[in-house]
């Protein structure tokens, strides 16, 4: 395995990443702040509010792999900066409209659609390009960066700055998260690495090149098995998440201020992760580091079930951050090194998307299950299966199946090296 330096030296190029997404997470929080205030000044059905959660969301599952074969056969920087730009002249469409007074529903979900396409895109380019531009000695490092940029963004900074900001003028978070799509790509356009473009044009037809990502993730059984496991993961997670108000009203009895503190815990939790998870990683091994963040997961979601304090809650939110954001850590740098990087944005995508497949799942039954017999059930059930998971875990840490798909993983790699086929295997 390679011996990683403690503090690795990232480089200009990942400099400039990270502030990208820095800037670009803390607009993306600002309107996810926003938005729902937003539906719900055009609209009082509750209906047609979760609707613009649906259409931001809904890319994830129809455009993730075609995104994947974009990503593996177009100039990567150039195809981020062209995006962040788009988006910027959507919200700024937005909020010129939303002064203007012709900003309705339809054009609300256009832009939310759109805006998740573009998340799509990026989210996906930005994993794949890391490894181009970066030491591996650094991937774990560079990765728990970007997302503890992101996670305090979007969890943290964001939303307080986006709700401040729509109570001054509904347009302004809207404005402001265009600006920062701007800065983003002014920033990504100084990136001078790159990962190099194929000349030649695709031998396959384009269904064929969509599933080569599909059939080696398919082949491959230790990322197979992650990701679903990280379906897992995430029907516990958004299950808890989705019924977390209600339990926050109704047993903790917090107000609306409350409870953002209370979620903003997990910002924290995710900063703390971002710093410690490389070198708990380096410690532990990648086999222990996952069943120890499935561990405190399942912890989490057991002291959520059991223990009805505020503050017991806020840790537990921390701590839940902090093992999914480990979690990634781990589970995406195995994703940057094992695939064959021809391939990587296709089977990131299939990856994404039966990993988060368990989103929609986790928040209906997490629904279903706290209207039933209340939210502590929900996170007790939670707890339950991500003890399920640590157990599957802890078998195939004592089998070191990481470590040997690391090794495997390193001559297919070679053998892609000198000419193997499209599938990689």
């Amino acid at each position: 395995m390679t011996v990683v330096d403690s503090r690795p030296r990232l480089g200009r190029d990942y400099s400039r990443l990270w502030w990208g997404a820095a800037v670009s997470a803390i607009g993306d929080g600002v309107t996810i702040a926003a938005a729902p205030l937003l539906a719900s000044r055009l609209t009082d059905d509750p209906r047609l509010i979760g609707a613009a959660s649906v259409a931001f969301t809904a890319p994830f599952v129809l455009f993730g792999i075609p995104a994947g074969l974009l990503v593996d056969r177009l100039d990567l920087r150039r195809m981020m900066v062209r995006v962040d730009l788009v988006r910027a002249a959507l919200l700024g469409m937005l909020a010129v409209g939303i002064v203007g007074g012709w900003a309705g529903l339809p054009l609300f979900y256009a832009c939310m659609f759109l805006l998740g396409v573009g998340e799509v895109l990026c989210r996906n380019a930005a994993q794949v390009l890391v490894p181009f531009i970066t030491p591996e000695a650094g991937l774990s490092t560079a990765n728990a960066r970007v997302m503890a940029a992101q996670e305090a963004g979007t969890g943290f900074v964001g939303p307080l700055v986006g709700a401040l900001l729509f109570g001054v003028a509904v347009a302004l978070p809207f404005g402001l998260d265009a600006a920062t799509f701007v800065c983003s790509a002014l920033l990504l356009s100084g990136i001078r690495g790159n990962r190099p473009v194929e000349a030649r044009p695709p031998a396959a037809g384009m269904l064929s090149e969509m599933l080569a990502g599909a059939r080696w993730l398919a082949r491959h059984q230790l990322l197979r098995s992650l990701a679903l496991l990280s379906c897992l993961i995430n029907l516990a997670g958004n299950a808890m998440l989705a019924v977390l108000v209600v339990h926050s009203t109704r047993v903790l009895h917090l107000t609306a201020f409350g409870y953002g503190v209370m979620l903003a815990c997990q910002a924290v939790g995710a900063v703390l992760a971002s710093r410690f998870a490389p070198a708990l990683t380096r410690r532990l091994g990648r086999e222990a580091a996952l069943v120890a963040t499935a561990a405190l997961i399942a912890t989490s979601e057991a002291v959520l079930a059991f223990v009805p304090s505020p503050y017991a809650a806020g840790a537990a939110l921390a701590l839940f951050a902090c093992g999914t954001v480990t979690w990634n850590v781990v589970v995406v740098v195995l994703r940057q090194t094992l695939v064959p990087r021809h391939l990587l944005g296709r089977a990131n995508s299939v990856y994404r998307l039966v990993a988060w497949g368990g989103l929609p799942i986790g928040a209906a039954v997490g629904g279903i299950v706290a209207a039933a017999v209340g939210t502590p059930a929900v996170f007790g059930i939670g707890a339950a299966v991500m003890a399920a998971v640590a157990a599957a875990l802890l078998v195939g840490a004592r089998r070191q199946w990481i470590t040997r798909a690391e090794q495997a993983g390193a001559a297919d790699l070679a053998r892609a090296a000198h000419g193997s086929g499209e599938d990689g295997r």
